[in-house]
């Protein structure tokens, strides 16, 4: 089974199993991984933000535009940022290596948790 790693936002490393065909979100959650994913992965947030380092982004499908326009809106967006719902794990990526965005959490339900 491929293997990849996650760098949190708190600098935590996690190295895990990841099945070919299962998304980064996920892979993160079954792992314990930090990674809100407040949609569930129906690509209606930005809060599975990802950084993918050049060297795994350039062997990632290109991102459709629907993940396009929400990476338009994510916190602290880079040129190698993707969704971790829209990624799914191949062969090709075993190794992967990825940080989660600094800032990944969806403010607007944040908010009403807490009222």
């Amino acid at each position: 089974m491929p293997i990849m790693t996650f760098v949190e936002f708190d600098g935590t490393v996690r190295e895990v199993n990841a099945r070919v065909g299962t998304s980064f979100l996920t892979v993160a959650k079954k792992n314990g991984v930090d990674l809100e994913g407040a949609c569930g992965g129906s690509l209606a947030c930005a809060t599975c933000h990802l950084i993918v380092p050049k060297e795994w982004y350039d062997r990632l499908p290109p991102a459709a535009a629907p993940e396009k326009l929400l990476l338009d809106v994510a916190f602290d967006m880079t040129a190698t940022s993707r969704l971790g719902c829209q990624i799914k794990m191949t062969k090709d990526l075993d190794g992967c290596v990825v940080r989660v965005a600094d800032k990944n959490r969806n403010l607007a339900l944040s908010h009403f948790a807490t009222e």
